[in-house]
């Protein structure tokens, strides 16, 4: 018998799922506080949570037992997905149940805000009739600039377009002809600041979109634009904001996330008079709370049925006995994805995968999978994994190729991939050795053995004395630590892979630009 909590409140219908599932015992205890969760985790074997239960490391070290945790929604902000990697927990969640619901609340906030309809409510309540203070603004024949074209963004380019609105969209990740088929007109970011009287977020918040919208990008934006953000807290800069609506060149904010959730009850961004917010009710509908409560329970019901791994965030969709063989491919291949993403920062039109040696016999489609999911990963707001990464590479029109070559000369164990751009062609190659040892072994024309992990600063300079003394001067002085080093080079060119113990920041990497023989650095994580 296999026990499940449920730490938040779920529909009916959710629970009614579980409890009927034959082998499982379900107690239902939404609320409870998190040092209470600590003592009893132990007990249990899954856990399903909406947004209010912090799965954190220490619940998780305290969790001996648990095998999944299920999320009755798309976010995971609130798992530690990392920890429970390491602890062998599933993360599953509810990818799409509330796509529909998220995106029309965003699209409520923007007519909210042009009509100053909160304001206005809250006035004729209080006994005033102030028509003339609420002069608002058409929608119909606005711009409205998308920043980030995932599936939620998608669905408010499509409302908007309705409201005869010109949209504009920004994602490095989708492919003009995608954008053409749903009659999105694809820019240049400054260009959509520059353009757009309304811009609406929806892009993860990671370390590069964490303060995306603030006070040199306002700068770019019309006088008088509005701020839609029903994305992630902390992807618009609250202090920057609300200098911009005290300037006036922001016209108004409609706002549903914060940086910190609750914020304070004085917050001057909550209280301006131009602001439209809400507490994050983005996924808050009836119908969404039911579709992503029956979802989850169905996919905790089956994995203890029968193993079935659904909507799992951390680990492929396979069997137990291919595993063992395939996921040190997996873990290689996200690694080559994510390494092109942060490199090239563009959309490939084709990803050719070609697995050379014993590795061609294996079922590696979820190796394929893994190599999107590497790509997309760093632009999308959604949890990635084998099911979806490949409908969402090729929704964005990327084109996948697998190639089997079981005779190819080399390494007995690799994978090279090429990333076909506009004009161009990348090739990484990475191979597994002795069943688990991974390494990237081809980057370009270059030849090398670099372990994918960590931060790496990418160096290519020309092969001449002195550059890898100068480099590390640079880095001595600057606190860098290097913790390894390969080197590849051909016809007086030469690539560095730098492992480092933590990350140059932008200003340091333009003033390592500007040293001597250096003619590209470039820093990613792995």
């Amino acid at each position: 018998m296999a026990r499940i909590l449920v730490s938040d409140k779920l529909d009916k219908q959710g629970l009614e799922i579980l409890q009927a599932a034959p082998g499982l015992e379900v107690d239902n205890r939404p609320g409870i506080p998190a040092d209470e969760l600590l003592k009893i985790i132990g007990g249990y074997d899954g856990l399903a949570i909406r947004s209010g239960t912090k799965v954190t490391a220490a619940v998780l070290e305290a969790a001996t037992a648990l095998r999944v945790v299920g999320r009755a929604g798309i976010g995971v902000d609130n798992v530690d997905v990392e920890a429970a990697s390491k602890r062998g927990v599933i993360v599953m969640n509810t990818p799409g149940g509330n796509n529909v619901t998220t995106a029309e609340h965003a699209i409520s906030m923007m007519l909210a805000l042009a009509r100053h309809i909160p304001q206005a409510n809250a006035t004729l309540r209080a006994g005033q009739w102030k028509r003339n203070d609420f002069v608002g603004t058409e929608i119909c024949g606005k711009t409205l600039g998308v920043v980030g074209m995932g599936n939620i963004g998608a669905v408010v380019a499509d409302r908007a377009t309705g409201l005869r609105m010109q949209v504009i969209a920004y994602d490095p990740f989708i492919t003009e002809e995608a954008a053409a088929r749903a009659g999105i007109e694809l820019v240049p970011l400054e260009e959509l600041y520059a353009r757009a009287d309304f811009i609406s977020v929806h892009t993860p918040l990671t370390p590069e979109t964490r303060g995306l919208i603030g006070e040199k990008t306002f700068a770019l934006m019309k006088k008088g634009v509005r701020i839609i953000n029903c994305a992630r807290g902390g992807i618009v800069d609250e202090a920057a904001l609300l200098a911009a609506l005290e300037s006036g060149q922001v016209a108004g904010a409609a706002l549903d996330v914060f940086a910190a959730e609750p914020p304070a009850k004085d917050d001057p961004l909550i209280a301006h008079p131009r602001v439209v917010a809400t507490p994050h009710l983005g996924a808050s509908t009836g119908e969404a709370q039911l579709n992503v409560a029956i979802a989850v329970a169905e996919q905790i019901r089956d994995f203890f049925a029968d193993g079935t791994i659904r909507n799992a965030v951390n680990v492929p969709s396979m069997s137990a006995e291919m595993a063992g063989m395939v996921a040190p491919f997996v873990a290689l291949g996200e690694k080559i994805g994510s390494l092109y993403a942060q490199l090239v920062q563009r959309v490939p039109l084709e990803v050719q995968i070609e697995y050379k040696g014993d590795v061609a016999d294996l079922d590696i489609r979820p190796v394929n999978a893994a190599v999107l999911k590497g790509l997309l990963a760093q632009v999308l707001d959604v949890p990635l994994n084998s099911v979806n990464a490949p409908f969402l590479a090729k929704e964005r029109g990327v084109k996948l190729v697998e190639v089997k070559n079981r005779d190819a000369e080399g390494f007995s164990n690799a994978m090279c991939v090429s990333f076909r751009g506009p004009g161009d062609v990348q090739v990484i190659e990475g191979a597994v050795f002795g069943g688990n040892i991974q390494r990237l072994v081809r980057f370009n024309d270059f030849y090398l053995e670099a372990v994918p992990a960590g931060f790496i600063l990418i160096l290519h300079n020309r092969d001449v004395p002195g550059v890898v003394g100068r480099l590390g001067s640079f880095l001595g002085e600057h606190g860098i630590n290097i913790a390894g080093l390969v080197l590849g080079r051909i016809g007086g060119e030469a690539v560095s892979f730098f492992h480092v113990d933590s990350p140059l920041d932008a200003k340091q990497l333009e003033a390592l630009r500007q040293l001597q023989d250096i003619t590209r650095a470039q820093m990613v994580r792995l």
